[in-house]
Order: C-alpha cells, then sequence, then structure tokens
C-alpha cells in the first residue's frame, strides 16, 4: 500500500449507498464486512487508484448529513479521464441532486457537483484544457502560489 488519503463517509443505510454510488458513480465494491446479523460494519468502494471506506452512523460525531440537517464538513473529488458531461448524465439519472451542472474552471478542468441521496457533496472533474500558472492568474484575479 502507497501512503495517500482516504476519505470515510458515515450513513443512515450504508448499504443503499454503495448500491447508488455503484449505479450512479460507477464505483466498485472492493471491501464488506458485516456481522452476524448481516450489518455493514466497514466497507471500501474502489475508483481509479483510490477508495472511500463507506460505514454506517456510529457516535454523535459520525454521521450522515441527512441527520444534521443538511450540513457537511467535506467534500468528496473523483477525477475522471473522459466524457465527465456522460458521467454527470449518469449520475443526474441515479437521482444525484444536482448543485451545479458541468462548466470548466480557469483552471483548466470540466466540473460538476452533486449530492448523494443522504446529503453527501461530491465534486467530479476532468481535466480539459493544460493551463499553466500564469494563465489561471490572470483568467481569475488570484494570486496562486505552486502550481501542478
Amino acid at each position: 500500500m502507497t501512503a495517500g488519503f482516504r476519505s470515510a463517509l458515515f450513513y443512515q443505510d450504508p448499504k443503499a449507498a454503495l448500491a447508488w454510488l455503484e449505479k450512479a458513480f460507477g464505483f466498485e465494491l472492493s471491501m464488506l464486512l458485516e456481522d452476524a446479523q448481516g450489518n455493514l460494519v466497514h466497507s471500501q468502494m474502489a475508483f481509479g487508484n483510490g477508495y472511500v471506506m463507506i460505514g454506517q452512523e456510529w457516535s454523535a460525531d459520525h454521521k450522515s448529513p441527512r441527520s444534521v440537517g443538511g450540513k457537511n464538513t467535506q467534500t468528496v473529488s473523483i477525477e475522471i479521464e473522459s466524457d465527465i458531461d456522460a458521467h454527470f448524465e449518469r449520475a443526474k439519472a441515479a437521482g444525484a441532486v444536482i448543485d451545479a451542472a458541468p462548466e470548466t474552471q480557469f483552471y483548466g478542468d470540466r466540473t460538476y457537483r452533486c449530492r448523494d441521496p443522504e446529503g453527501h457533496i461530491w465534486t467530479v472533474s476532468q481535466t480539459v484544457k493544460t493551463v499553466s500558472r500564469e494563465e489561471a492568474e490572470a483568467a481569475s484575479g488570484l494570486k496562486i502560489t505552486g502550481w501542478l
């Protein structure tokens, strides 16, 4: 395993979330742990070289946005290689609530934002144009330090 970041999301109905994430985003279930009653204890869904952990609510600090008035403290970002508009249509057809339709950004990515059935916010992006730091600064009016 290589060093990196992983995210964990909590759901009232994590098994429904697994099915939705597969249908909407094309994620693949890579690990599922269940107790003797068939309750989800831990799971992981893979996409590309990364994965997200999906679990049930388990403490006052580990809640679905649905349980806390739709509030989020993070968004999960997905980087795809091609056809973001088709990906957007797939997510919309699966019932994603669209916060922002696909739009090309000043830094060269085309992005859209949506919410899953329990309210987690997802940002999906595809690099469609290579942009220099200077071009991004000129287009945005921002001072940018560091640039990949």
